[in-house]
């Protein structure tokens, strides 16, 4: 029965019902007696650096310094004041939100918790260890490096992986410890991170009182939605002090309220109330329409006063993962709102290796730097953290969809009671928190395990160095957590969500293959394949593939000195976690660039390279579609300063393939391409819900701006699909000879002329192009949020690229080409006020021609 329709006359929850408890914090290890000042949160790795007893790990080689850090046991501890009025509640929680990771909690000196979990948010009621006036809240954590030893010891074999456990840097020779450990994987290292082992309260800690009841988990579940309704269900998890009748209060974000009289049993109840909202506006991803959420409150009331409270926001739309047989093997796609979409994006890891210094701004930065590329998914990926709250909630704001791992990366991990019930209390809380935003897309149980196991020579070394038995220990192991545990929570606690257990995958327990599930594809780079195969070997959905670049030259100044400048040198070895990876860029380079001249025309021209062969995957998964239907990059972001497959760096400045993935990721995209016959091909590609007349122009020209060849058409980009709307044989276009010095020009224009999408083919290797010396011709003009630059030239502009070290804010474009007589303008977007005459002695210019 639905609920009837009233307006609640209640009066608002008593607003003083929890307290914060951040401030005054101190720590020091246990075998020292000075205490020192720390900010909450924080970790010991801040707090020695704000008290300046360390250097910043980040700079330089100062990382291999502070590898004692993670091997002590540290107390923190402060002081707080508590009244008679708190004390007469009936419960006092003591809410802990992140402690990483192994820890001992002390009230007023009684224990009341033992921690060993950093997913896990901690909650204790504690009233009975309060006292009115000063009260002490003291926590000693235990090394985790010390902890996973021990562990490592007590498990009677070893378990295959966690090659990315930079173990011994941090001085413990070849015994990996961290995958006993309830904790950011990365933290141990990665091929793109430090080691940095953290320690410390990453979140809040904060004391919550309350009285006969509480709303302890408030979950909307979407039964039924069309154009005139949304049939919802609120399913509410409730504690009470007693049984007891007490009025429940639904409203939404207009005030209205539905509401009834439930009769509370002593202790757990669980209530499903459906309701709904009428004439219901869909939230979609971005690019596709608009992210409305809904606000939904839930009120417990009693003697005309609100006693507990809960709030979320949900946006209507349903999600589907479709995996059907078809003529070529299985499909893998997405659907939203009954519509396939073709999902574009990229792999997401935590922003610092330090979380707690994480702010706001930086994920509304990265997250709406996303939503400008074009982005609609991101997947946080297995070896980082679950994020916190104001990630999903501004992915939720941009129409960014989340393929979420639960945190289990590269490496087989232990099976006894201990660890599984860890890891059920891990996944339940983080299914239920995170269950109500929209986008929520996809749980998936662990990156590249199965794939590791079953390829990478995991199992034939477990065989042959400690038996069959112990083998069939291991895989029993995983198939209880991956293939039992964790499919079971998602189908008890968000039945709307589809699981993967493992990514890549075509099953659970089956191998990636070409024809069905996701695939991760490292030809190139690992095995040093030309980037032309990412044209040919692709799976269903590209959910990994990449190719490494440094930081911007800016940002490498930030952690280096001079004398660093130079990628063989020990500072910038050291921020080059992969085992091939200076070795491999410059192998790359030297096949499609000459070399450059210095190093930062190095940095300059190794991000080109990057955003090249990036471009050709991208564009190729978009052409291949409904076949192919998602391209994941290899990586957003990066944790520190670090060459990476990222392409955004740690201070947050946009690479070349930042830039390249918004143009590739574009709604519409024209996409020109010679297939291994030599036939050039046009592609219109649509990401949109209808036809779209356009003209197709497409010509070529010589490096001065002489027109060899032009062709233009009326089209009909159809919607949502990929369409050969030129086809012609290479040869009767364009003579050899003149391959060095000419391109292929083509764009996809509207009926008032406006540029949809353009796009540049060359004929030839890029270091064999006989590139021309230009002077651009530059203006510059105030705008309201920036300045803009017009550029234009009479020959061709190769990657132009603009460098603003001192001014915060970006470029719309940047490393661009631009075609003889054409003129290009872009913004500089920055929030800080800036003039052109302060913006034209800051900025630096550079062309490809320049390198050389």
């Amino acid at each position: 029965m639905l609920l009837s329709i009233i307006f609640s006359s209640c009066s608002d929850i008593e607003e003083n019902s929890s307290m914060i408890l951040n401030s005054k914090w101190k720590f020091k290890s246990t075998d020292d007696t000075t205490w020192l000042n720390i900010k909450i949160p924080g970790s010991v790795h801040l707090g020695l650096l704000e008290n300046k007893k360390i250097e910043d790990p980040f700079y330089r080689l100062n990382e291999h310094y502070v590898q004692w850090v993670d091997k002590k046991d540290w107390e923190f501890k402060t002081t707080f004041d508590i009244d008679k009025s708190i004390l007469e509640n009936e419960f006092i929680d003591l809410d802990l939100k992140g402690l990483d990771t192994y820890a001992d909690v002390f009230l007023n000196n009684e224990p009341i918790l033992e921690a060993n979990n950093m997913f896990v948010n901690w909650k204790v009621e504690c009233k009975n260890k309060l006292r009115q006036g000063k009260n002490e809240l003291k926590i000693v954590f235990h090394s985790p490096i010390n902890e996973g030893l021990e562990k490592r010891e007590e498990l009677a074999y070893l378990l295959p992986g966690a090659e990315n456990d930079q173990s011994e840097l941090g001085g413990l020779g070849n015994k990996k410890v961290c995958v006993f450990s309830r904790k950011a994987q990365y933290h141990f290292g990665w091929d793109w991170g430090p080691r940095l082992v953290s320690i410390g309260i990453w979140k809040d800690v904060e004391l919550k009182w309350w009285n006969k009841a509480k709303i302890e988990d408030l979950y909307i579940q979407q039964k039924e939605i069309t154009n005139n309704s949304a049939k919802l269900i609120a399913k509410l998890d409730i504690h009470s002090s007693s049984n007891q009748d007490i009025e429940l209060v639904l409203k939404t974000e207009n005030n209205i309220s539905a509401s009834k009289y439930v009769r509370l049993k002593k202790g757990d109840n669980v209530l499903n109330i459906p309701f709904e909202i009428d004439k219901p506006e869909l939230w979609w991803t971005n690019g596709l329409g608009k992210q409305k959420l809904y606000k939904i409150y839930a009120e417990l009331n009693t003697n005309n006063q609100t006693i507990s409270r809960s709030e979320t926001n949900i946006g209507l739309r349903t999600i589907e993962l479709v995996r059907e047989n078809d003529s070529i093997g299985k499909s893998f796609y997405f659907k939203l709102n009954n519509r396939p979409v073709f999902m574009k994006g990229a792999n997401y890891i935590p922003q610092d290796i330090f979380l707690s210094r994480v702010k706001p701004s930086d994920y509304e930065h990265l997250i709406k730097s996303a939503s400008e590329a074009n982005f609609n998914m991101l997947r946080v990926w297995g070896g980082g953290i679950y994020e916190k709250d104001i990630f999903y909630d501004l992915c939720d704001k941009y129409g960014i969809l989340v393929w979420q791992d639960f945190m289990f990366a590269c490496a087989m991990y232990p099976g006894n009671s201990e660890f599984l019930e860890n890891v059920k209390l891990e996944a339940q809380q983080n299914i239920k928190r995170l269950r109500n935003h929209p986008c929520i897309a996809l749980w998936c149980g662990d990156n590249e395990i199965l794939s590791a196991w079953n390829r990478w020579g995991w199992k034939e070394n477990v065989i042959e160095n400690q038996g069959e038995e112990i083998s069939n220990k291991i895989w029993n192991d995983y198939d209880t957590l991956f293939h039992k545990i964790l499919p079971d929570l998602v189908k008890q606690l968000d039945p709307k969500t589809e699981y993967w257990s493992s990514s890549p995958s075509s099953a659970i327990g089956e191998l990636e293959n070409k024809t069905s599930g996701d695939m991760h594809y490292w030809g190139v780079w690992w095995a040093k394949e030309p980037f032309s195969n990412y044209k040919t070997y692709m799976g269903r959905f590209m959910s990994e593939y990449g190719f490494q670049s440094f930081p911007e030259i800016g940002s490498i100044e930030k952690y280096t000195l001079p004398e660093d400048h130079d990628i063989n040198s020990e500072v910038m070895k050291s921020h080059q976690r992969s085992s091939i990876g200076n070795v491999t860029i410059v192998e790359y380079m030297d096949r499609d660039y000459n070399e450059p001249k210095n190093f930062p025309m190095f940095i300059y021209v190794n991000h080109l390279l990057q955003a090249e062969g990036i471009k050709t995957a991208m564009e190729a998964h978009r052409r291949n579609m409904p076949y192919c239907m998602g391209s994941l990059y290899w990586q957003l972001n990066d944790c520190w300063p670090v060459a990476s497959w990222s392409g955004i760096d740690y201070y947050g400045k946009w690479k070349a393939l930042h830039y390249f993935a918004k143009k590739a990721f574009n709604n519409i995209l024209v996409s020109p391409d010679i297939d291994s016959t030599n036939t050039l091909k046009i592609y219109g590609i649509s990401d949109l819900s209808e036809n779209k007349n356009a003209t197709l122009e497409i010509k070529i020209i010589d490096f001065e701006g002489n027109i060899l060849w032009r062709k233009s058409r009326d089209i009909i980009i159809e919607s949502n699909k990929s369409v050969i709307y030129f086809e012609k044989e290479l040869g009767d276009l364009i003579n050899k000879n003149n391959k060095q010095n000419c391109l292929l020009y083509t764009k996809l224009a509207d009926s008032k002329g406006n540029i949809l999408s353009e796009n540049i083919l060359y004929f030839d290797k890029i270091k064999n192009l006989l590139l021309p010396k230009v002077q651009p011709k530059i203006s510059y003009r105030q705008i309201k949020d920036g300045i803009e630059i017009s550029i234009s030239s009479d020959k061709l502009i190769k990657n132009i690229y603009f460098r603003l070290d001192i001014t915060e804010g970006h470029f719309s474009d940047n490393y661009f080409d631009i075609v003889p007589g054409e003129t290009k303008t872009i913004k500089f977007i920055s929030d800080k006020n800036i003039y052109v005459s302060d913006f034209t002695s800051e900025i630096k210019i550079l062309t490809l021609s320049e390198t050389y």
